[in-house]
């Protein structure tokens, strides 16, 4: 898993080495917005991502 996903990988296993199960929902949701707008960024939909934040 860590070699697929890099760093989010070693992140995920941290939380969850360190019992701090609680927390993983929050940090895949802030992977997720960055995902969205890192791959938003060159398309049409962009001005309307944007409007959200």
């Amino acid at each position: 898993m860590v070699d697929r996903f890099g760093v989010a990988g070693e992140l995920l296993i941290f939380l969850w080495e360190r019992k701090l199960w609680w927390m993983i929902p929050m940090v895949l949701v802030l992977l997720g917005f960055g995902l969205l707008l890192v791959l938003a960024q060159s398309s049409a939909i962009a001005p309307f991502i944007y409007t959200l934040f």
